[in-house]
């Protein structure tokens, strides 16, 4: 009992409620259309008197921001940075006393500027004139206004209680107050109610049009709640600084400063909200199956951004930052009026909330009412020129309305049928539908592009918001899967049993089903009917097999389909089991054609991927296949060299060669054959191989080119490395053998030493022998030690000592070469980790590169440093130098600017792959007439700390 009072009280309740709400819409709508007319009127009678000048406040006083041209400011010399010190002789404070000053004033009267510029004083006499509306762009804003109110009016006519209707409507409605109000500058009290309603418009729209995109399209009842609540805080907060200015609460000063910082605040504010609803808008889209409501978001979408964008950037975005739009800036805003446009074409053409119909409706009664005025207007002067009279009697003007009046329904009727013809041509022509949609059909073979073709066109042509097509499962034969819909919601596993391919019923036609509860079906398939909600299950039969199903809903205004479209879907379905058909079959030479595609693809990327040159040539010697091997060896591309003879491609002794080879039926070859071609020396092995078909038949020739130079170059450098180390190896014995006389030698020349007295002259001598027999061991030494092979032991190395070892070495060459050797050498260096001997081979190349880059003498200069906790090595030699384009090819193997016989091209390479070795780093700077100059850097050894 308490609850039915309890419901019965609260459905009480929500009656009234909305009755009150319709009441207080339409006395706004009404109060707004009133004002709307009564601004207007007052905004083009009344004139507010101007100076052009755009003053604003200052630290120095009322400055000149802005003088337009051919203004009143112009004409009496006023410049940009003037102070305005008096207007007829009474001080000025505030821009705002200007304004002021001149309403009393008034237009056309002459007025007294006391102006100081650049310190000094002068007065000027003004004239006062109207100031200039911008009165087109206002009256394409109020055109957008308009467009608003229409398109919101006749979403509440007709679907006042669907779901947001209120809302959208209330969105429209503050549109329209913004477009529509723009206060006069009379400041009278209608002037600052426009100028209220105004700001409540501009904070007001922006926060209503993005609450509609959170909440549009059917969205759940709790979702977006917070960000809807969000929307409208920034409205709030400026509306409260709005009222905190203009009644100085807060320590707010209402000033012309503070008004231009709030218009920019809120613009940008508008700008803003108005971009990020087209942003939500488009995510929705994007996340929408194809259909009705993917198509309304479209436009939506490109309404909302294409409106609000343009205007944002151009007109609102300068305005915030202080700068004044140019004229053709200005005129961003008519950007604006593309968001009810784009809305209502949104509702036209995809029925956005089902007020297509009395669209439709309207523009028939207004059509006809139109077409009644001009017959009655055509009687009454048809009636003045027949009987010589004025119509205007009262005969006349009866019959007149009588014929207009009877005339009237048949006209509607009529341009009613026009109009039907017009919106829903497809449906009522199913003639031209079944053309339109054999050629779609036909025209696309790709299976997802053609369904969701298929959905689009009937939900078009049958106004069906809920539709679906079913596929056969290649993963469970003889079963169907949901292959594409548009407006259903599924969750789950369905059992689509009742919809088997084998089902008899689907021989005769179409299954229906009114209602899931009344369908014969089990438990499982009824909740899928229930999750579907589809009514029509339609075959698409070829060859006496059903290979698809289309699921079809009620249609938008919850009616049943009539016989004719239930007859004119089972012509569709057999278009689409043809489709079904056509796109399997391309489908599956698709891929086979991509199959064949991947395997030549594959074959050409072997073929192309080979490091010798491949060509093949038919009989007569033309060649058909030329890789990318042979466009590098022989600088022809391969569109130049398909289809020439092979003859006028290659040099002319490896052409002959080949062509002498021609006749013979094995593979045969050409070993090492040497040729000159394009100013390059080439060495070539080239093998020729009969090209059979897959009968066995001869039709040409494959010619394989590997060009052989580098590797002959390599074992030319490694037999004169052979050489090189069988010499070292040889000196290393050599240096062995002469230790032993050197040892016998310094011990009887010191023994003689000791047998001579201290004053013998002939001392002196003897003691340069010994130290010269020293230096001649310590070589020999040293030559062993860098001669000895085997694993090289890590040790702390004094990097001096190894520079002092290895100059040693090098000494008498460089005396030879007449290379001055300079030798800064820093004290204390830290030590290195590594091997001497491999530290000892790399400063050995650099001394010798060095020696014989100056083969007419020079200096070489060596210096070390300690420097960031590394021992860096610099060698500086005044050689020749290294040309640029061989200075990134110097430390490659084998590579060498030496002449044959005098260098391998390993010493570099060698050097720096030991440097690497060593953790160190080598960096060369050479200049070409100048010298060249070696860095190398190695890590220090730290030393530990104890702490």
């Amino acid at each position: 009992m308490k609850q039915s009072l309890r419901a019965s009280v609260g459905s009480v309740l929500v009656a009234v409620g909305t009755r009150v709400g319709a009441v207080v819409l339409a006395i706004a709508t009404m109060a707004a259309i009133v004002f709307a007319l009564l601004n207007f009127d007052q905004r083009a009678r009344f004139e507010s008197p101007d100076d052009g000048v755009s003053w604003r406040d200052t630290t120095r006083g009322v400055e000149a921001l802005q003088v337009s041209a051919n203004s009143p400011g112009q004409k009496a010399g006023v410049r940009v940075g003037d102070q305005l010190v008096e207007i007829n002789a009474t001080p000025v404070a505030s821009a705002l006393q200007v304004t002021k000053k001149l309403w009393r004033a008034g237009l056309w009267t002459q007025v007294r500027y006391k102006l100081s510029r650049n310190g000094e004083e002068f007065e000027t006499p003004l004239v006062t004139a109207p100031a200039e509306k911008p009165e087109s762009i206002e009256n394409y804003l109020r055109f957008a206004g308009l467009l608003y109110l229409f398109i919101g009016f006749f979403i509440l006519w007709k679907r006042w209680n669907a779901p947001r209707a209120i809302h959208f409507y209330v969105f429209c409605l503050v549109s329209f107050i913004f477009c529509s109000f723009h206060y006069s500058g009379k400041l009278d009290p209608f002037d600052y109610e426009v100028y209220c309603a105004n700001i409540a418009a501009t904070l007001l729209a922006p926060a209503l049009l993005l609450h509609f995109a959170l909440v549009f399209p059917d969205r759940g009842q709790g979702s977006h709640s917070l960000l809807t609540k969000l929307a409208y805080v920034p409205a709030l907060i400026l509306g409260a600084i709005h009222i905190a200015v203009a009644n100085r609460f807060l320590g707010f000063i209402p000033w012309g400063g503070s008004r231009e910082a709030l218009a920019q605040l809120e613009l940008g504010y508008f700008g803003l909200l108005n971009v990020v609803a087209g942003a939500i808008f488009y995510l929705t889209y994007r996340k929408t199956a194809p259909g009705v409501l993917r198509q309304q978001l479209k436009w939506l979408t490109g309404g909302t951004l294409v409106g609000s964008v343009p205007c944002t950037l151009l007109y609102i975005l300068p305005f915030i930052l202080g700068k004044n739009p140019a004229v053709w800036m200005k005129f961003s805003v008519l950007s604006l009026v593309l968001i009810p446009l784009c809305f209502g074409y949104a509702i036209i053409r995809y029925r956005l909330m089902d007020v297509d119909i009395i669209f439709k409706r309207g523009l028939a009664y207004t059509a006809a009412t139109a077409g009644v005025l001009v017959v009655f207007f055509a009687l009454i002067g048809l009636i003045g020129l027949v009987f010589h009279t004025q119509a205007n009697g009262k005969w006349g003007g009866v019959l007149a309305i009588v014929i207009a009046a009877s005339i009237f329904e048949p006209f509607r009727q009529w341009f009613q049928g026009r109009l039907d013809r017009f919106f829903y041509r497809d449906r009522l022509d199913y003639r031209r539908t079944l053309i339109e949609f054999g050629s779609a059909l036909t025209n696309e073979v790709r299976l997802d592009p053609m369904l969701s073709s298929v959905l689009d066109r009937v939900s078009q042509t049958l106004l069906v918001d809920r539709i679906a097509v079913f596929v056969e499962d290649t993963e469970q034969p003889e079963q169907l899967r949901l292959a594409r819909s548009m407006g259903l919601r599924t969750s789950g596993p369905l059992d689509l049993s009742f919809i088997a391919p084998d089902r008899p019923e689907f021989a005769s036609g179409a299954i229906f089903f009114e209602s899931p509860r009344t369908a014969n079906v089990p438990d499982s398939a009824r909740r899928t009917l229930e999750q579907l909600d589809l009514n029509y299950f339609v075959p698409c039969r070829i060859r006496e097999q059903t290979v698809a199903v289309l699921g079809l809903g009620k249609t938008v205004d919850g009616d049943f389909l009539s016989s004719d479209d239930v007859e004119l879907v089972t012509t569709i379905g057999g278009y689409v089991a043809v489709a079904l058909d056509n796109a399997k079959l391309y489908s599956s030479l698709e891929q086979k054609a991509l199959e064949i595609a991947r395997l030549k693809d594959f074959s050409e990327n072997i073929v192309e991927s080979l490091n010798i040159g491949v060509l093949a040539v038919d009989l007569s010697g033309i060649v058909e296949s030329w890789n990318t091997r042979m466009e590098q060896l022989f600088g022809v591309t391969r569109a130049e060299a398909v289809g020439r003879k092979l003859d006028s491609l290659l040099p002319a002794e490896l052409a002959a060669e080949i062509i002498a080879r021609s006749g013979e039926e094995q593979v045969t070859g050409i070993y090492k054959q040497r040729l000159q071609h394009q100013g390059k020396l080439l060495t070539m092995n080239v093998s020729i191989t009969p090209l059979v078909s897959k009968s066995g038949d001869r039709i040409g020739r494959l010619l394989l080119f590997d060009d052989v130079t580098q590797r002959e170059r390599m074992e030319e450098q490694m037999s004169q490395t052979e050489k090189l180390t069988s010499l070292g190896l040889l000196a290393a014995g050599v240096a062995h053998e002469v230790n032993t006389p050197l040892a016998v030698i310094s011990n009887y020349i010191q023994m003689l030493a000791k047998q001579m007295p201290e004053d013998d002259p002939r001392h002196s001598i003897i003691e340069k022998i010994v130290k010269q027999t020293f230096r001649a061991s310590e070589i020999v030494n040293n030559l062993l030690n860098f001669s000895r092979t085997g694993a090289a032991e890590l040790a702390n190395i004094d990097v001096n000592r190894v520079v002092e070892e290895t100059l040693s070495l090098v000494a008498h060459p460089l005396k030879t070469s007449q290379i001055q050797v300079v030798k800064n050498l820093g004290d204390a260096l830290p030590s290195v980790r590594g091997s001497a001997n491999k530290l000892q081979q790399v400063f050995l190349n650099l001394f010798l590169n060095a020696r014989d880059a100056m083969p007419s003498g020079g200096m070489l200069e060596v210096k070390t440093a300690a420097h960031n906790g590394s021992v860096e090595i610099e060698i500086v030699d005044t050689g020749a130098g290294i040309p640029r384009e061989h200075i990134h090819k110097i430390f490659d193997p084998f590579f060498t600017t030496k002449a044959t016989g005098r260098g391998t091209g390993l010493g570099l390479s060698v050097s720096y792959g030991i440097i690497k070795e060593h953790a160190g780093k080598i960096d060369v700077r050479s200049t070409p007439g100048k010298g060249t100059s070696f860095h190398v850097e190695f890590p220090a050894v730290r030393k530990p700390v104890h702490v």
